[in-house]
């Protein structure tokens, strides 16, 4: 599932071609993704203006002029693609489920085939209270998200430092992929207890989480398997990863001669090396 650095990207994407533009028409092709399309979705987007997008942990948020707030989800395969106008727009495809056509002519049409985004509305007013944003985390760029906060948050929890970190509530917006190149970073191992970091370590974690975020959105992403920019281009942070995926692999720290380990926590694989990570 796209994470914080490929939500980011497709926002960046989205944004030029969005922002301040009216949305001449839109268009839900189908009636449900994950959850029911709003039933008013042409109504209220069309001759609406986009004023900003905007993002919260995972979540892409389209402000209009009116106040509306729509919430995206890319899901597990949900993709943006955009044809700007001039170019030749190709018929729509199966599982293209949104589009929208700017006043500019620049047409934006999300793909979902599995069908676990979604869209759904807020408004402004009351976006902070929205089931799926008020009980979220800070975001780990922001500031917000700080070394005392962290230290702080994790003192008071018990389980494992990898599940811990994957906590939307803790921060917004971490993921499997980032936790373990986080962890792997920090020499932390994935199974510590949270509560047992010091604070020198506990400190540590979040400026590290701000380089691997900010890295891998430079890169585009990490492209594992549907994931792609807004241009179709793929993501390439997966040629930087240190401990994702690389099972059986050695690790490249200075001076080691492990090899990547896997174990499972809460139903994901979690990637460390058993010498440099304790």
């Amino acid at each position: 599932m796209p994470e914080l650095p490929e939500v980011e990207t497709v926002r960046r994407g989205m944004a030029p071609v969005m922002e301040g533009q009216v949305i001449k028409e839109a268009h839900a092709w189908v009636p449900k993704l994950r959850v029911d399309i709003p039933s008013d979705f042409s109504k209220r987007f069309s001759g609406n203006r986009v004023t900003r997008l905007t993002r919260r942990s995972k979540y892409i948020l389209i402000e209009c002029e009116d106040g509306l707030v729509a919430i995206l989800h890319l899901g597990m395969s949900g993709k943006v693609n955009i044809h700007q106008s001039g170019t030749t727009i190709p018929p729509r495809q199966k599982h293209d489920h949104l589009t929208f056509l700017t006043e500019n002519d620049d047409s934006i049409i999300f793909n979902d085939a599995r069908r676990f985004g979604l869209i759904v509305f807020s408004e402004r007013d009351t976006i902070n209270d929205h089931p799926l944003i008020k009980d979220i985390g800070p975001e780990p760029l922001g500031n917000a998200f700080h070394a005392d906060y962290l230290t702080d948050m994790l003192s008071r929890r018990k389980s494992p430092i990898k599940t811990t970190l994957l906590d939307q509530k803790l921060v917004a917006g971490l993921g499997n992929i980032y936790v373990c190149e986080v962890l792997w970073r920090a020499g932390i191992h994935p199974e510590r207890r949270a509560d047992s970091l010091t604070n020198e370590e506990a400190h540590s974690l979040v400026p590290i989480i701000r380089d691997v975020l900010s890295e891998a959105i430079e890169a585009g992403g990490s492209t594992l398997k549907d994931y792609a920019q807004v241009s179709g281009e793929l993501g390439y942070f997966q040629h930087r990863f240190q401990a994702y995926g690389r099972e059986g692999e050695a690790c490249t720290s200075d001076g080691c001669h492990a090899i990547i380990h896997r174990i499972v926590q809460s139903n994901r694989s979690s990637f460390f090396c058993p010498d440099c990570q304790t």
